[in-house]
């Protein structure tokens, strides 16, 4: 299979190709495609050494696979032309996520929703981490109404937040100087910061808006009430979310662990006698999100969770998601 990365030499375009050669995924032939800037570049891949290619509609029509890490903006203005041209494209951007003929997947959730799709949406990666643990507590018990805060780490804004996060923090501790700020609003080392993306007309910024709307559309809720509030922390990796719900029907957190210990996606950790719960340290570079210090709710009584979820969003929230989401496309299935 001709596969192609556009958008290849950043965090999430790095990490696809890791993806695919550890899943295996029937590359014949491996692309990268980047700005112009890094063309030329040869970088060892686990499908061999493969030179950068600049960017250019011609040049990525003739793949069977475009994985896209890059820009909403981007991404409208490339990827209908591809699927046009008969590329099947999954898009990790924001372009697509809410058009009602694009379908918005988490395989363990709505792998159904590809159908015959050749343009398919990777979610939000604060919302896919989320979904996976909310979609089989709501098949178990119902849910009435999620609530969400979120402890999202620096590479969420990309390879350049990474970056400040390292050198702030340098700054700070080694040349004894106050932290600055490009990438967030404000400095990020030592510091967390209650904005993510634009503030909206209703004082949510927009990530946690994308939260509401996306989780909706991918559990089939279109009215499911959610609020979210998203906080910036200093970690490199690892979007924590905890999470508050209240079921239709009774629960208990002995039934909800059984439920997500059967989950696919799902690792409960969970045995807080001997600390063992959810957090970025552990749960960076695995590809299942772990779920822990679930626990009856005091507000919702014995209709209500409160649960820690910690997933690596540059896999289940960015490229893992997107690979497994290519392993169920109908029209990608190589014959056994």
């Amino acid at each position: 299979m001709r596969v192609g990365v556009i958008g290849a030499t950043g965090a999430v375009g790095r990490e696809l190709v890791e993806v695919l050669g550890r899943r295996r995924f029937p590359v014949t032939k491996l692309r990268l495609f980047a700005s112009g800037r890094s063309a030329g570049t040869r970088l060892p891949t686990p499908f061999g050494e493969v030179t950068i290619e600049e960017f250019t509609p011609e040049a990525a029509r003739d793949l069977d696979l475009a994985l896209l890490a890059v820009s909403g903006d981007f991404a409208k203005k490339y990827a209908p032309g591809l699927v046009a041209a008969g590329v099947t494209v999954v898009d990790n951007s924001s372009a697509f996520r809410l058009d009602d003929d694009v379908p918005l997947v988490v395989p363990e959730v709505n792998a159904a929703a590809i159908g015959d799709a050749r343009l398919i949406a990777n979610p939000n990666c604060t919302t896919a981490i989320a979904v996976v643990a909310l979609a089989p507590l709501h098949k178990a018990f119902g849910i009435k109404r999620v609530i969400v805060s979120t402890y999202q780490a620096t590479s969420g804004a990309g390879a350049e937040g990474m970056a400040e996060l390292e050198r702030e923090t340098r700054r700070v501790l080694v040349e004894g100087e106050k932290a600055r700020n490009e990438v967030f609003a404000h400095p990020i080392a030592f510091n967390v910061i209650p904005h993510i993306d634009a503030f909206q007309p209703n004082g949510y910024t927009k990530e946690e808006m994308k939260v509401v709307w996306e989780t909706r559309k991918i559990m089939g809720l279109p009215h499911l009430p959610v609020s979210c509030t998203a906080v910036r922390i200093p970690t490199m990796r690892v979007h924590a979310e905890a999470i508050t719900i209240e079921t239709e029907r009774p629960v208990t957190p002995e039934a909800a662990r059984e439920v997500l210990r059967a989950a696919p996606g799902v690792k409960v950790v969970d045995d807080v006698a001997n600390k063992l719960y959810p957090m970025p340290l552990t749960a960076t570079g695995q590809d299942d999100c772990e779920v822990g210090r679930i626990r009856q709710n005091l507000v919702f009584g014995d209709h209500g969770l409160d649960l820690f979820v910690c997933g690596d969003q540059l896999l289940k929230g960015a490229a893992l998601n997107a690979v497994q989401i290519a392993e169920r496309i109908p029209a990608l299935q190589v014959p056994a």
